[in-house]
């Protein structure tokens, strides 16, 4: 797998997946603070997506559309 997101992407990644799980788990357990309703289980999914690719370096969807932002393709 080449690493295609770089450090800053990385972070922007990780930081907003993980602010989307916050959102999406207490939803999802019934203890919401932001009503989302069938939309929980979507945020969740994009957070763990997110979070999942920040710590991969990689970005399924920069391979289709041929962005690197990372400095190494190693």
């Amino acid at each position: 797998m080449i690493r295609n997101v770089g450090s800053t992407d990385r972070l922007i990644r990780l930081i907003a997946g993980i602010i989307l799980l916050i959102i999406a788990v207490p939803s999802l357990a019934g203890m919401a603070f932001i009503g989302l309703g069938g939309w929980a289980w979507l945020v969740g999914l994009i957070g763990v997506g997110l979070v999942a690719s920040g710590l991969l370096n990689f970005c399924p969807a920069y391979t289709l559309i041929g962005v690197n932002t990372s400095k190494t393709d190693k």
